[in-house]
């Protein structure tokens, strides 16, 4: 007995599977717009191996239909419109824990986790407690509160580099200070970033940033003037002579060289320890500040981020994501005497009405408190490993080119060999015809991926081996629809 649910429009075309009989039957499915099929194929199942129901998502096609009416693209934020991987985004209702659950009531093991923050799961129960306390005394205060102390107290035991810390509101607003900084210290005006690393959308790096730019496949930004770019220089990620080229070629210009310690908005791409270790000695030999964009792995791929994990400490590093334990939020801080060039200690100006805001405070303590536990992050890696090895397992056994890694709570993969080094590579190789119609077969299972073969993956303490299992064996008959598709 063969179900089908078929709605009126290409692009959210479904299909229900139910399997009564014990014969081998042979199923021909025409291509949807969705997947991006360009043939009907054959697939071969046993009624044994039954079939994952596969969800409609009416109500958030209604949804979003409006959306685009109301928004440039229907969303707040770029990526989350799905334009890379094919269909219409799903809407969420409620989060909690490692689920999400959409407006037609579909659940789904999340790995997105609001893009990083969620790192303890979503809707804590005890943040959510401190916030609602919180929130009994006022919003926001536009002044100082204690609260600020604790979370930078934290932060500054935490955190190798820091020694004094400014919070603001996002992490792109983390960058932009950070930058202004740099150049203050140093009265240098040019800066080395990498290719596909990307610090937020301020205008001076809007160049070659991967993420949501090569997402929708702009290579820089209409409307970023090229006076704002001409001082930011890009190098190879993992490839120390590209900056000391640069170096070399810019003798004493160069105010700082800033990197995401792992890449996240390129996919996800490990450095090499030899790496950062050289960039550290490249730094100090040239007089240039280092700076680490800890948004994405501060407190995530250790407690004291990337730099604990490797062992290379910068001068200046960027926060946000998981300090603010869901709440927007973000930090810059370094070492005390650069740190103290910053407004009112110093002249360099940086300014927010709702910075330090006592909701985002209080949510970031609760959530450090949580992540300051023994073992926590070497059973996020743990988990982290055990998913991406089950679903490079399944890819090896379908005949797939698949490759991934991870560190601590991060974790992604390519359709393509391994291992990727850079985005140059990323980009030449990876097969992202074939990763939209996994995304898109994954999320109508109940997976949530990030919608971008460009973006990195994150486990949560709420994942549990059950969900990682589950998401594996649906990887696995995804993978093997997709190889059978070929």
């Amino acid at each position: 007995q063969i179900h089908f649910l078929y709605s009126k429009s290409p692009n959210t075309a479904q299909y229900t599977m139910k399997f009564t009989t014990t014969a081998l039957l042979t199923l021909s499915l025409t291509s949807t717009a969705a997947y991006g099929w360009t043939r009907s194929s054959a697939l071969h199942m046993s009624a044994t191996e039954a079939a994952t129901e596969t969800y409609t998502f009416t109500k958030s096609e209604a949804i979003f239909e409006e959306a685009q009416t109301l928004m440039p693209g229907g969303v707040s934020s770029p990526v989350r419109a799905f334009k890379s991987v094919g269909g219409n985004p799903v809407v969420f209702d409620r989060v909690k824990g490692a689920y999400a659950f959409d407006v037609d009531d579909n659940k789904y093991i999340d790995y997105v986790g609001t893009w990083g923050p969620a790192i303890i799961g979503h809707a804590d129960d005890a943040v959510l407690d401190s916030i609602k306390a919180t929130m009994d005394k006022g919003t926001s205060f536009g002044a100082p509160c204690a609260l600020e102390n604790e979370l930078a107290k934290m932060v500054i035991a935490a955190v190798p580099s820091v020694e004094m810390v400014r919070f603001c509101n996002s992490g792109t607003e983390a960058c932009m200070g950070m930058i202004r900084l740099c150049r203050a210290y140093t009265q240098r005006e040019k800066v080395i970033k990498f290719e596909g690393c990307y610090h937020g959308h301020a205008d001076s790096f809007l160049v070659q940033a991967g993420s949501g730019v090569a997402t929708l496949g702009l290579p820089d930004s209409p409307g970023v003037p090229k006076s704002a770019t001409e001082a930011t220089l890009c190098a190879e990620y993992n490839n120390l002579e590209s900056v000391k080229t640069i170096l070399e070629d810019n003798k004493d210009g160069i105010a700082a060289v800033i990197l995401e310690p792992v890449v996240g908005n390129s996919g996800f791409i490990r450095p090499t320890k030899e790496f950062l270790e050289g960039l550290r000695a490249l730094c100090d030999e040239h007089g240039a500040v280092l700076v680490f964009d800890e948004v994405m792995t501060g407190f995530r791929v250790s407690y004291g981020g990337a730099q604990e994990y490797f062992g290379v400490t910068p001068d200046i590093t960027t926060m946000g994501k998981v300090i603010g334990g869901g709440l927007p939020v973000g930090a810059y801080g370094g070492k005390k005497e650069i740190m103290e060039l910053v407004a009112p200690a110093g002249p360099m100006y940086q300014a927010g009405t709702l910075s330090g805001n006592p909701l985002a405070m209080t949510a970031g303590i609760e959530t450090l408190k949580r992540l300051s536990e023994p073992g926590v992050h070497a059973e996020l890696e743990r988990k982290s490993q055990m998913l991406v090895d089950g679903i490079l397992a399944a890819g090896k056994k379908h005949g797939h080119k698949m490759s991934g890694g991870v560190a601590g709570g991060m974790f992604g993969w390519y359709f393509c060999e391994g291992p990727v080094m850079n985005f140059a590579q990323a980009a030449a190789n990876s097969d992202l015809e074939k990763f939209g119609k996994w995304h898109r077969m994954m999320l109508e299972r109940g997976v949530y991926l990030a919608p971008s073969q460009y973006e990195a993956g994150f486990m949560s303490m709420a994942h549990t081996e059950e969900d990682i299992e589950k998401t594996i064996a649906i990887a696995d008959e995804v993978l093997g629809l997709l190889a059978a598709e070929e």
